[in-house]
């Protein structure tokens, strides 16, 4: 029953990507016996081509609010059940980790949503890297995704790479026993992004990496179509 009702909101939100994990590797476990985790797509599909900085920020701002729009009715459906759950935050712990309380990217994996690109970031089958993820742990058990195993990027693509600015990325692929400090850079990324909050007021979007991602977008005439490329 509760996984119907959840179920039947993103029926109505059929441009969303959603999925259901278990998190045994979470610090969260002991609470929560599953995450519900789904993916918003920007409010512009940008390519290279089109890319501005301010472009990308509001493209993410836009998904920002229809997300939460949909974390508001998650949470009136398990309020109704009595369910214990918790929304985790997005932002990270502090500026020396530089990770979040709970990994939406590990989550999105393992329900299937998508894999990790070599730029650390969650790749899926219809947008590429250009969504905005949010999870939800939930003290209940659901029906749970097929995992992603590992990287289904082209071995020989290496644009998000070759794109980044800093050259934080390490042109590594993904598997879930990948260390994070084998595909990025992170201090070395966070400190080109900190530059910027002086002229910005915030760190600088930089999505150059997601742009440039040929998932998700049309192939050009003659090109080979990475959507339909066997995995």
């Amino acid at each position: 029953m509760l996984e119907s009702e959840l179920r039947a909101i993103f029926a109505k939100h059929p441009e969303i990507l959603c999925g259901f994990t278990d998190i045994p590797y979470s610090e969260y476990a002991a609470e929560y016996r599953s995450a519900l985790v789904f993916a918003v797509p920007y409010g512009e599909q940008l390519t290279a081509d089109d890319y501005s900085e301010e472009r990308f920020e509001n493209g993410i701002r836009s998904a920002r609010i229809r997300l939460e729009a949909v974390v508001e009715q998650v949470e009136a459906v398990l309020r109704g059940h009595g369910v214990p759950y918790w929304v985790p935050p997005v932002a990270q712990r502090n500026e020396t980790e530089l990770r979040a309380p709970f990994s939406f990217k590990t989550a999105a994996a393992r329900a299937g949503l998508g894999w990790f690109g070599k730029n650390d970031v969650i790749i899926t089958r219809r947008y590429g890297p250009r969504v905005r993820l949010s999870a939800i742990l939930i003290d209940a058990d659901f029906e749970y995704g097929q995992p992603k195993l590992r990287s289904e990027c082209p071995e020989d693509c290496s644009l998000c790479v070759d794109i980044c600015p800093c050259k934080a990325l390490k042109n590594r692929p993904w598997t879930p026993e990948t260390p994070r400090e084998e595909i990025i850079d992170y201090h070395r990324c966070n400190r080109m992004r900190s530059a910027f909050i002086p002229k910005l007021g915030r760190k600088s979007a930089c999505g150059l990496c997601l742009a440039v991602c040929p998932f998700g977008r049309p192939a050009e005439e003659g090109a080979a179509d990475p959507e339909n490329a066997d995995s």
